[in-house]
């Protein structure tokens, strides 16, 4: 029986369609959600973020900046304008909801023409909150500011929810570097003393992402160590707090969460990354996924991190361990195909 395939979001395409298109032609049969990628504006993830901040009229930029580990993409950080108190601060024209709206139209209408097969859902990625608040707010209003933020983006689930229908969606949290690479170095931040103390901070944060989408929509989670230059701001000793963050997530969210994703360097073929997966609890209606598939090595090197992981995990979905954002578009089909071979899909 072939694996199913799970895209983390950002196929680098000219636009919606295409993106549709190509997946659907390539890894159709293998898909649960289809996304519509990071095309024109969206491309690299957060920076077309930046005019939510710059043009915002309760925010200023200051000398700070923030660049990411491996990134040569630095930008500045905004905080309240003189007199704005940080409680006052709405994000209530996030652009979304809009963009959801139109990319499922065509998302829809590929499907009533057979493009896209009858049974995949419609996927909207959304950044995590944490990543958002590092690039673009000073520090010191940070915890403040994602309050606010996080408002912004409950009213957009709701927005979706309106317009989409829910049998016909899901919605994935994308919680990256700005989460797991505090929790693996385990030095003190405002999070937390140590790495179980911020396991415990960004947990609760994001059981609330979660409760936000409504029951009926899936839900889905991206655990990520970044991709910057296509390496991660820290490796990853093991999938320990991977699997720990998993664990406690879903144990905190209070409705179903249908796939929990996770990395897997290209180096690791050794058991001792794996081994704790063997720990995951899944509640019966979680799927995990591994993000096993590497264009570098290829289809070899892919089938070696799945023997290592199957070792400890069964019945998991193959995807890369980030987005497709980082890849120039003309070697997406070949990605495609490596995803194929190596789910077992018989043409």
């Amino acid at each position: 029986m072939a694996r199913g395939v799970y895209l983390v979001g950002s196929v680098p395409l000219q636009n919606a369609e295409e993106v549709f298109r190509m997946v659907s032609a390539h890894v159709g049969p293998l898909l649960h959600w289809l996304p519509d990628g990071e095309t024109g504006l969206r491309l690299h993830w957060l920076p077309w973020l930046h005019p939510i901040f710059a043009r915002h009229p309760q925010l200023e930029a200051t000398s700070d900046t923030y660049e990411r580990v491996h990134e040569n993409m630095p930008n500045p950080r905004y905080r309240t304008r003189a007199g704005v108190n940080v409680e006052d601060v709405r994000f209530d024209d996030l652009p979304f909801a809009a963009i959801a709206r139109d990319s499922y139209a065509q998302f829809s209408r590929l499907k009533r023409e057979g493009v896209i097969p009858s049974r995949v859902k419609f996927q909207v990625c959304l950044a995590g909150i944490s990543s958002v608040m590092r690039r673009f707010i000073v520090e010191e209003q940070q915890g403040a500011m994602a309050q606010r933020y996080e408002q912004g983006l409950f009213a957009q689930i709701a927005h979706m929810a309106d317009s989409i229908p829910a049998h016909e969606l899901a919605i994935q949290w994308d919680v990256a570097s700005a989460v797991f690479h505090y929790i693996e170095a385990g030095e003190p931040t405002r999070f937390g003393r140590t790495s179980a103390e911020m396991l415990e901070y960004f947990t609760d944060l994001h059981a609330r992402l979660g409760n936000a989408v409504p029951k009926g929509i899936d839900l889905l989670f991206h655990l990520c160590y970044g991709d910057a230059g296509h390496r991660h701001t820290i490796e990853p000793a093991s999938t320990r707090w991977l699997v720990e963050f998993a664990n406690r997530l879903s144990a905190k969210v209070d409705r179903g969460i249908q796939a929990i994703h996770m990395p897997v360097p290209r180096d690791r073929f050794d058991d001792a990354y794996y081994e704790p997966l063997s720990g995951l609890e899944l509640n019966g209606e979680e799927k995990l996924a591994l993000g096993l598939v590497h264009y570098s090595d290829g289809i070899e090197g892919t089938r070696r991190r799945m023997m290592a992981a199957d070792k400890y995990a069964r019945d998991y979905m193959i995807g890369t361990e980030c987005g497709f954002g980082r890849r120039a578009p003309a070697i997406v089909p070949q990605l495609l195909d490596i995803h194929v071979a190596a789910a077992g899909l018989e043409r």
